[in-house]
């Protein structure tokens, strides 16, 4: 289903009024990944590809092995829960979601394996469009794979996966291409997408009792559940990504305007619009419109 996925580079930013600034101020350290630059050894692999990969940069070795590494585990993360669901270890909607939570978090967590240059992005950006190509082969019964249906659809229905799937793992590309991991807003839009709409979901769902208002399908404690989950899986996230050096935090800031944007990102999941518009396009994309306007855009 979507993408799923480990770190990085140690670098320093001087004080600035937007809370978090990548940090530009001296050059990634090599990362700890490095042994995925390591040259294939002439005559253990095909000689050819082993000539190849004497001629490849380092980088390119390097980006090419996360890429692969990062790809199978987005496979078997989803085919873990296809068959547990098969078996009937997990229900049905609670595998859906348990995946829509680990995809977004362990994609972004695999960014620092990818290399320092300026091709890694796209590297890191197929095993999105991996998963956006298999969703459109099963969506469309191309072909077919009932277990990967009803792991994460909600009514087992192949044509399921244009959707709500579908949009998920275009949001990771979007991301990946135009963010990266030296931009806030997509480190917080993915965080909100996954963490905070995915408890909501699981939470809102076991314990949801008393509804919304102005919205029966959703209740408080989903809300609720969005906005805490939300905050601190993106207050995490960027504590991560600013301890490898690929942002600068300043936290003082930082809590209040993460809070800002999950407030707006839960208003925005608890519309009762997910007729019109998917909670994988309206979660994401209001997270980036108010985590732009509170970081800003300047990459000073």
């Amino acid at each position: 289903m979507a993408a799923a996925a480990w770190p990085g580079a140690a670098a320093a930013c001087a004080s600035s009024p937007n809370s978090l600034l990548p940090s530009r101020s001296r050059p990634h350290a090599p990362s700890p990944a490095s042994f995925m630059r390591r040259r294939l050894v002439p005559g253990v692999a095909n000689p050819a590809v082993a000539a190849l990969a004497a001629a490849a940069p380092p980088a390119v070795l390097q980006d090419g092995a996360a890429t692969l590494f990062t790809t199978a585990g987005a496979y078997a993360l989803v085919r873990t829960f296809d068959v547990l669901t098969e078996r009937r270890l997990v229900e049905k909607s609670l595998s859906r979601k348990i995946v829509h939570v680990l995809s977004g978090i362990l994609f972004m967590s695999s960014w620092p394996l990818f290399s320092n240059s300026t091709e890694a992005r796209y590297f890191a950006a197929v095993v999105p469009f991996l998963n956006s190509l298999r969703l459109l082969t099963y969506g469309l019964c191309l072909y077919t794979d009932e277990a990967l249906v009803k792991s994460v659809t909600r009514e087992g229905k192949p044509e399921e996966l244009l959707r709500g799937p579908l949009y998920y793992v275009l949001v990771l590309l979007f991301s990946v291409l135009v963010f990266w991991r030296e931009s806030p807003i997509g480190i917080v839009s993915l965080s909100m997408m996954s963490g905070g709409d995915g408890f909501a979901d699981i939470v809102g769902r076991r314990y949801g009792s008393v509804k919304l208002p102005f919205n029966q399908k959703k209740s408080w404690v989903g809300s609720i559940s969005m906005f805490i989950s939300g905050f601190l899986l993106s207050a995490i996230m960027l504590f991560y990504f600013s301890s490898l050096g690929y942002i600068h935090v300043s936290w003082e800031e930082a809590f209040g305007k993460l809070a800002l944007v999950a407030l707006a990102a839960t208003l925005v999941e608890s519309i009762p619009a997910t007729d019109v518009v998917d909670d994988n396009i309206s979660v994401p994309l209001a997270t980036m419109l108010v985590a732009l306007l509170l970081f800003g855009s300047n990459t000073q």
